[in-house]
C-alpha cells in the first residue's frame, strides 16, 4: 500500500513540508517500511525507530486515532462484507462520504484536546499510572 498508493499520491504534494506520524505497532515498524519512510520524509518521520521517536505512553491526540479509524470501521463492517471487493467498496464509500463539516467538528474537538496535554511528560505518566 505504501509503495503502490501512498508514495505515488505524495507526488501531488510538496513533501518537504509534510510530516509522517505512525505509532509503534510492529507491522508499522518493519525495517523496510521505516527505511522507505525515512527516504521519503527524512527527519520528518515520527515513529518507533524513526528520527523522531513515538512518545511512550502518548495520548491519542490525532484525529486518526480518536475519530477516523473507529468511525470508518463501524460503517465499513455494518453490512458484514464477505469479499475483499465488497470491503474495498465499503471503505471507498465511507471515506468519500466524510463531509467538510464533519472534519471541521473533528478539528474543533482536536484543539480542545490540546488543553489536556501536561506541560511536563512526567505529569501525564503520574496522572495515568499512579
Amino acid at each position: 500500500m505504501i509503495t503502490n498508493f501512498f508514495i505515488p499520491e505524495l507526488n501531488n504534494h510538496v513533501v518537504q513540508e509534510l510530516w509522517f506520524q505512525q505509532d509503534g505497532a510492529t507491522c508499522h515498524t518493519a525495517r523496510a517500511t521505516i527505511d522507505l519512510l525515512k527516504d521519503t520524509f527524512g527527519d520528518r518521520l515520527i515513529s518507533r525507530f524513526g528520527p523522531v521517536n513515538w512518545p511512550p505512553r502518548s495520548c491519542d491526540l490525532t484525529p486518526l486515532d480518536y475519530f477516523l479509524w473507529g468511525y470508518v470501521k463501524s460503517l465499513v463492517y455494518a453490512d458484514k462484507p464477505q469479499t475483499l471487493d465488497h470491503l474495498e467498496d465499503n471503505i471507498c464509500r465511507v471515506i468519500a462520504d466524510i463531509r467538510p463539516q464533519m472534519l471541521e467538528k473533528v478539528i474543533e474537538n482536536w484543539t480542545s484536546r490540546l488543553d489536556y496535554i501536561p506541560s511536563q511528560p512526567w505529569q501525564f505518566y503520574a496522572r495515568n499510572h499512579i
